[in-house]
């Protein structure tokens, strides 16, 4: 990997449909280095393989981690050499049968929301010490039904929609938290809504899927590249500019919820 002087980005969620998508465009953009975060080695090697191939960029390379859990994710870290210019937290799931970690941890709330938190933590060093930095959190605009008492289920009958949508509330409202948290270090940290392309997880929550990958993409990679966000931090995207986010407002429950997922190992 010829790294220096290249925009680094560490992508997770990177075999996924918007992941590729993102992993693409950034991979066609001169002067960028993509690192794949991904489980699956397999697949891995043939998504960068592909990149590399399409995109005509050999500084296309993947990282093995499970981003549900704590410790992959701070191994991974500890291991890290190198500058680290972008993070972009894309990893999601909705499983459509209550599922757990191995420690335990409802696994929609696990990968979709502790996962990006626990990213940004263990990444904040990296980013700062590359800073000017950015963090993209990959939200969605199907967010609702956040239970403060009954994040994992254990009250509720489980529903991968409400599991899904209170995860990508968390999401926008954690951005407001991890905003906060990087203020004085040189990182911005901005939550978007990508869009509805078909795959795995639109189809496990009945969708069919309204746009291409390319489309769904779109803002993220903005956000990445910094064409959005560079002046602003704690905020939130739609269709390619700044939206208001209903959740932002409640800085009670933020910091309620984010007090609650810091107790989390």
């Amino acid at each position: 990997m010829a790294e220096n002087n290249k925009t680094v980005v560490l992508l997770s969620g990177a075999t996924g449909v918007i992941g590729n998508a993102i992993a693409r465009e950034l991979a066609a953009t001169p002067g960028y280095a993509i690192v794949l975060l991904a489980r699956n080695e397999g697949r891995a090697a043939k998504t960068v393989d592909a990149i590399r191939h399409d995109c005509a960029n050999e500084d296309v390379r993947f990282v093995i981690a499970d981003v549900a859990r704590r410790h992959s994710i701070q191994a991974l870290a500890e291991n890290w050499v190198g500058p680290l210019h972008v993070l972009v937290n894309d990893a999601g799931v909705a499983p459509r049968r209550r599922e757990t970690t191995p420690e335990g941890i409802e696994l929609t709330f696990a990968t979709n929301v502790l996962g990006y938190l626990w990213m940004a933590q263990a990444f904040a060093p990296h980013l700062q010490a590359s800073a000017p930095a950015r963090i993209v959190n990959v939200a969605s605009y199907w967010a609702g039904e956040l239970d403060l008492d009954d994040l994992e289920f254990h009250r509720r009958p489980f529903d991968n929609h409400t599991a899904y949508r209170q995860s990508k509330q968390a999401n926008r409202m954690l951005t407001v938290s991890l905003a906060d948290a990087m203020t004085g270090r040189g990182i911005s940290v901005n939550a978007c809504h990508p869009g509805d392309p078909a795959s795995t997880l639109s189809r496990n929550l009945g969708f069919g899927g309204s746009q291409s990958a390319e489309d769904a993409a779109r803002t993220p990679v903005m956000l990445a590249r910094g064409e959005l966000g560079t002046d602003v931090t704690g905020r939130y995207f739609e269709h390619g500019r700044e939206a208001r986010c209903q959740f932002a407002q409640n800085r009670d429950n933020i910091d309620r919820l984010y007090e609650i997922c810091l107790g989390y190992s």
